[in-house]
């Protein structure tokens, strides 16, 4: 019996700083979605769908997780009996301020938490975090989170396939102006990773910034199930999760069994090792240069 997943991505305006305007909206989403969809099984949003972003205010705007915020989605989760995925917000810990996503059961239990492990200096001034993150949804599989500017960096998707990963959730603010590369980027981490891409970003003018849009559903062979514009939207999309195991079983489009053949070879690959080391060598007009990780 195949696995079959429905999922909901939100795609609307984010008010920067308009926290209960925000969450007033997100909540009726998910109220309709539930209304209209009850076979949904998750919803998801955008990467600080909840509290936006102003470059001024955005320490005045972070709480504790748990907290009122979570506490709050926890209720409608519980309300609508749906997983839910509210975005990212700013996370305060100690004298620390993360960019944070959780995922919240139907019962209305914060099932994972995960920090941004790539800010987007120097416009995003949080402390990076040092965890992946994967969780399990019972009678599905195995999930994987990461936000926005982290899915620029193979190895964080090829770590949460590492992991076991058959679907990654992918909360995004991304700038209209890089809205082709992350297309790309989307395709190309589903493919390499044989796994199901689900992005979601947000839209409108943000402060300086031209929000993106193209939210996207990508499936394990790199195939874009569904991808919205530049204004408000909804996709709901029915995943069939059986197909991660097909396609890493055997192969994409029956050609590339890359992790099978990862697994099975046994290659040792430089750069992480100068990595590891601290070092790194990189190549400008053919000469190699040679210089600490932290003077890149």
């Amino acid at each position: 019996m195949s696995r079959y997943f429905a999922i909901a991505g939100v795609q609307t305006t984010i008010i920067p700083g308009d926290t209960k305007g925000n969450m007033l909206k997100m909540e009726r989403f998910i109220e309709n979605i539930s209304t209209a969809f009850p076979w949904v099984d998750m919803i998801c949003f955008s990467e600080f769908c909840v509290t936006g972003f102003n470059p001024v205010t955005w320490k005045e705007q972070a709480e504790p997780i748990p907290g009122a915020t979570t506490d709050r989605f926890c209720e409608i989760a519980k309300e609508n009996r749906k997983w839910l995925l509210p975005g990212s917000m700013f996370e305060a810990d100690g004298d620390k301020i993360y960019n944070s996503a959780v995922v919240i059961s139907p019962e209305g239990k914060i099932t994972a938490k995960y920090r941004k492990m790539f800010p987007w200096t120097p416009l995003e001034l949080t402390t990076p975090g040092d965890k992946f993150c994967v969780f399990d949804i019972p009678s599905a599989g195995r999930f994987g989170l990461c936000i926005c500017y982290d899915a620029w960096f193979p190895e964080v998707t090829r770590t949460l396939a590492w992991m076991g990963a058959e679907v990654v959730l992918h909360p995004a603010m991304t700038p209209s102006s890089a809205a082709s590369l992350e297309i790309v980027l989307n395709r190309a981490n589903a493919i390499f990773n044989q796994c199901y891409i689900i992005s979601i970003g947000g839209v409108g003018t943000h402060g300086a910034l031209t929000l993106a849009g193209h939210s996207m559903v990508v499936d394990p062979e790199g195939r874009v199930l569904q991808e919205m514009g530049e204004s408000e939207a909804l996709m709901i999309e029915i995943l069939d999760l059986d197909n991660v195991i097909k396609a890493r079983e055997y192969g994409t489009i029956g050609l590339g069994p890359f992790l099978k053949h990862l697994r099975e070879y046994h290659h040792d690959f430089p750069v992480y090792k100068e990595l590891e080391k601290g070092e790194v060598y990189k190549t400008l007009s053919g000469i190699k240069v040679h210089g600490k990780i932290r003077s890149l």
